[in-house]
């Protein structure tokens, strides 16, 4: 014989489907947000270069920084090169405070401004001055294993017109690539800082040259 009276019975089945909605809003109420972390490439040079030089500084026109339309966002990409190295892949919670383009045409100014009156198209003075174009055409983290990647960089650069090399057009492509200290977004963002710094010392010697009479 059952003793539970049917009133209590009742009741205990409306508190499990109070509880059991209860515990399904729980489940579809979302977690706290997690924000992607925003990388550049450092502060830079931390102090400021003398500019007394007896000799005047040749000046140097640089043009906006292109890149692919793969490179157009702030995501920080990689690829896997032991699975397939033809797909670029975003990481989910890591991102750039600029674009690629803009990120490099920031450190472009700020080293060859310390060898050159950098000057931006159609300022004073540009129509008589060495310009550069730099084209970036690959800027990701490269795994040829899960646990091993390098950052690895290409970009195009030309400079037009010099008047020591005849006024004729030279163009240089860079490849640098740098090795991750780690297998993740913040060794990639290292990885790639170090090799952006070593293709514009590359950069830098290679205009050196085309100036050299």
């Amino acid at each position: 014989m059952n003793n539970t009276h049917p009133c209590t019975a009742r009741q205990r089945a409306r508190i499990g489907a109070i509880s059991l909605v209860l515990l399904l809003g729980a489940c579809a109420l979302p977690g706290p947000a997690t924000r992607p972390a925003v990388y550049d490439f450092g502060p830079g040079a931390l102090s400021a270069t003398s500019s007394d030089s007896v000799t005047p500084r040749p000046a140097l026109v640089i043009e906006p920084v292109e890149a692919p339309a793969a490179l157009e966002g702030n995501a920080v990409l990689y690829r896997l090169a032991y699975a397939d190295n033809q797909q670029l892949q975003p990481y989910a919670l890591a991102r750039w405070s600029m674009t690629p383009a803009q990120l490099l045409a920031q450190r472009l100014r700020e080293q060859l401004g310390q060898r050159y009156t950098v000057l931006k198209p159609g300022d004073g003075g540009a129509a008589n001055a060495l310009t550069l174009r730099v084209e970036l055409e690959e800027f990701s983290q490269l795994f040829a294993t899960p646990t091993s990647s390098i950052g690895l960089l290409r970009l195009r650069a030309t400079a037009t017109p010099f008047v020591a090399a005849g006024g004729k057009l030279a163009q240089r492509s860079f490849v640098v690539q740098r090795s991750a200290t780690s297998a993740d977004a913040p060794g990639g963002v290292r990885a790639l800082t170090q090799a952006t710094d070593a293709a514009l010392q590359e950069l830098d010697r290679w205009l050196q040259e085309l100036g050299r009479p």
